[in-house]
This record gives structure tokens, sequence and C-alpha cells, in this order.
């Protein structure tokens, strides 16, 4: 595509050159930049491309994109308000719009992303739909599923994502999209067929990311510009904030009465092994009961909000039953298979606050007891570690304190620091620093009725040490441990990766 074509519909603040030159790559890392490349010069929080210009034009890049004025550029050139903007502007005209040949559905809010975006996509596959996933865990495109460094992708990896997806025939994509991917025009070009919005807590607020809650807040609200339909929670605090800037039509869901999509009637339950909710649903296309195999009201709140998305583009009431009755999300409550009577779980509450919502909705599904195995990560606040401690202590009938991704730090003074805030709790515990062998002891001496939460790593597939990080998965070695023949392998292996 000729550059000219690419930068069509941006605010040009000057050029210079041959703007009818042929690009065959957009590059925004100087690194992958060549003949026939567009270099746009990024500005970040940490390093700004600007810097990297002349190590684009020794690799022979043959174009650049700038921001701030840069004399005596020896190859054509553009300079345009917002380079963030003018990148994914061109990385959406670059690979033909592709948002706008999928149904592209978003969802934005401080908590539940991840596990909204897989029941969503859980739902669209039992309607039989082709449908990827972009999100905080993995991109998955048909069969093929890729760890994520960041829940919203840079703009031309987005498009490129997005891309792929048309090329391989799927129908719809669902989307975390993170207020950072709004703020900093990662998701600009993006056509969504449905944009929805979860809830808002304190969070994300830095001098890298936002700096009071008003921007962040503004910053989500930036998701309603871009879709064809709207889902909001009818039961936010600042619903009516959030409603005033949806300008499409719009669904709430809640549990409230005035909400069009809603749960009532909600009941705990054990089904097929899965402990959940079981709830009486209306929406505008009809009534069922929905039993959703993930505990607590939080993911209450998660179901409706992929089954508002799900019906905004026609999906039917059988399909939300049948995709939510046995959801499986990686690390959020995942429920570990085994032919056992007692129940293993691994969720990635990492902080108190997180720790206290799991411990305090499994308690509801417990019989006998409540057991927690976690550690923390080192280079981290050790404020957490004391508060972590005293949440197991108290609610928690037994905790195994073990390493988490100690990095730079000794395990055993993290684990030092967890007791500090456990014992004055009186909260039993026990210590196991290597993490396998924590997970291993547990399993084998549970009772009946016991429900075991492995927390703190969740999707994580390594452990960081000082000197190497290992490949590492609570649930893959929690479900060897709960396979008898295979007990004696469940340890992590030292590959380094």
């Amino acid at each position: 595509m000729q550059l000219a074509e690419l930068i069509k519909g941006l605010n040009i603040k000057a050029s210079s050159g041959d703007l009818d030159l042929d690009i065959d790559s957009v590059v925004y890392d100087s690194r992958k930049a060549r003949a026939g490349s567009l270099f746009v010069c990024v500005r970040g929080f940490v390093t700004d491309g600007h810097q990297y210009i002349r190590q684009a034009l020794d690799q022979n890049v043959s174009a650049i994109m700038i921001q701030d004025p840069v004399p005596d550029l020896p190859v054509p050139w553009v300079r345009v308000e917002n380079s963030r903007r003018g990148l994914a502007h061109v990385s959406d005209r670059f690979f033909d719009h592709p948002s706008g040949k999928l149904k592209l559905l978003g969802i934005t809010g401080t908590k539940g992303k991840t596990t909204a975006t897989y029941m969503t996509r859980a739902i669209l596959k039992a309607e039989g739909q082709r449908t990827g996933l972009i999100g905080t865990v993995a991109n998955i495109i048909g069969d093929s599923v890729r760890f994520a460094s960041r829940t919203t992708p840079e703009s031309y990896d987005l498009q490129a994502l997005l891309d792929e997806m048309t090329a391989s025939q799927l129908d719809s994509c669902v989307m975390e999209v993170s207020s950072q991917g709004l703020m900093l025009d990662r998701v600009y070009g993006c056509e969504y067929a449905v944009g929805a919005f979860t809830n808002l807590y304190e969070d994300h607020i830095g001098p890298h990311e936002h700096p009071s809650m008003e921007a962040y807040l503004a910053a989500k609200l930036l998701l309603f510009d871009r879709c064809h339909l709207a889902a909001v929670n009818r039961d936010l605090d600042c619903y009516e904030t959030v409603r005033a800037a949806v300008k499409s039509p719009c669904l709430t869901f809640g549990l409230s009465d005035n909400a069009d999509i809603r749960a009532s009637k909600i009941r705990k339950r054990t089904l097929n092994g899965r402990i959940g909710s079981e709830f009486e649903l209306m929406t505008p296309w009809g009534e069922t009961t929905v039993f959703v195999g993930l505990p607590g009201q939080f993911n209450i709140y998660n179901a409706l909000t992929a089954i508002t998305c799900a019906g905004l583009t026609g999906v039917s009431t059988e399909s939300f039953r049948r995709g939510l009755a046995d959801i499986t999300v990686p690390g959020r409550l995942q429920p570990v298979p085994g032919n056992s009577d007692f129940q293993v779980l691994v969720d990635y509450a990492h902080n108190a606050a997180s720790l206290e919502h799991v411990l305090l909705t499994l308690r509801e599904y417990t019989s006998n007891r409540l057991i927690v195995v976690f550690g923390c990560g080192g280079d981290r606040s050790r404020t957490r570690r004391f508060e972590m401690g005293r949440i197991a202590g108290e609610l928690a009938d037994l905790a195994l304190i073990t390493s988490d991704n100690p990095r730079s730090e000794d395990p055993d003074q993290i684990i030092a620091d967890i007791i500090t805030g456990i014992k004055p709790t009186g909260g039993r515990y026990l210590v196991e620093r290597d993490r396998a062998h924590a997970i291993e002891k547990i399993i084998q001496e549970a009772q009946t009725g016991d429900m075991i939460l492995i927390a703190g790593k969740g999707h994580e597939t390594y452990q960081i040490f000082k000197d190497q990080t290992i490949h590492f998965d609570d649930a893959e070695v929690a479900e060897r441990c709960l396979n008898p023949s295979n007990r004696e392998d469940a340890h992590g292996t030292s590959k380094t990766v």
C-alpha cells in the first residue's frame, strides 16, 4: 500500500518526500525496520521512538512517522499530532479494517474482564460460532492459544491479530479492553459490534496510569465511542454517568428489578462436580434457568455481562445455558479435574482483598476444611505479605505457606513476613518452601469434603527465581497429584524459559 493511502484521514501537520512510495510493513520497534517499512516513532512512558530513528535509517527504512520535529530526515516522512493514534490509524488501514469483518465484542471494567470474555466466548461457541479471544491470559485464534504479554495489545499487534482471525474465517472475537488500551489509542480504529462496561473500583491510579478516578472512568467510557450496541451494569454506583456516555442502543444487566437482563432466585448449587450458582434469567429474548459453573455473586455479574453481549448479537437462550454450565477460565477459580471426594481450585488471588473475596465465597461451598496454599511475590510490597497472612489466618482452617515468584528475594524471608501476619490470628499454618511439594503434600493429606484453594499464580505457567525462570503451572501440578499413578512426577521442571 502506498504511504499516501495509509495516512489518508490523518491530521498531517507536515510532510516531506514522495508519499506515493510503496510500504509493505508497519513497525514501531526500530529493530524491525527495513527497506519497505514505515517506522512510527511512538513516545512511551520509559522510552521514546524518536531516539531510535538513526537505527531505523541504518537499516534502510523507507519512511518515518514522527510526532516531534526532526530536522534533515533523508527519507519521506510525515509528522502527526499524536503518533500513537497515527500508528493505530495506519495499522487499521494496512490490514484493511479487520474489525469491520468480524463481530467484535469489547468488555471493559476494573474486575471480571477476563472471566466475562471467556464466558462470552463459551456462549458464542455453544451457538456454533467460530470465536477468537484477546485478553490478559491469552490470545486465542481457532485452536491456537498464545499467552499474552498485556491485556490490550499495541495497536499494530491488535490489528494483526484481528486480521489473522479474519483470514482464519472466524465469525467473531471477544476482547478485554483496558483503560490503558483506550487512553493510549491501542483500539483506535476498531469497530465494536458490542461494548460492555462491567464495574468500577479504585485501581490503576498512578504516574504511569491514570491521575485520578475521574480520568480512569473517562478512559473506560471511550469504548462507547466505538461501539454499535452497548451493555452496562445497571447496579453500578456510577451508572448514570456511564449511561450518559452511551450514544448507541443499550441494554442493562444486573440483579436489580430495573435491569433489562437480570438474575433472580439465586441459589448455590453443585452440578456434575462443579460448584457454582443457579438462577432464573429474565431477558428481552425469553426466560430460562441458568447454572454458572463458577461460584460467587461476582461470577453471576460476569455471566450477565456475557449473556447481554452475546444476546445483543442474536444468540439463543439455550446457548446461554450450554455455554455457562461447564465454563472454565484459566486461573480464575479454575477447578482441577480429578476423581476425589474433595475439591481443588486454582485462582489468581495475589493480594489481601482478592484472597479475602475468594475465601469468603468458597466458605459457602465447603463442608469440611477450607485450605489455602499460597505465597507472595518477591520485589513487591512487604505489606502485602503481612495482609495476606492475616486474611489466610482469619478465614482458612489451614494455610500452607509456600513460595510464589520470589524473583530476586530470598523465599525464606518472604515466608517469614507472611508468618508475621498470620501468627497474631491464631490460625493454623504449615510451611513448605517448594511449591510443587506443597501442592503434593496438601492433596495427599486432603480429607472428604475439603476445599483446597491454590492461590497467587493463577494462569501463570512459570515461576521466577533470582537465577532462572522455570516452567510451573499450579493446575498442571495439582492435576498430576490428583492422579495417584503420577504423583511421584508432580514436581515442576527446572527447564529455563
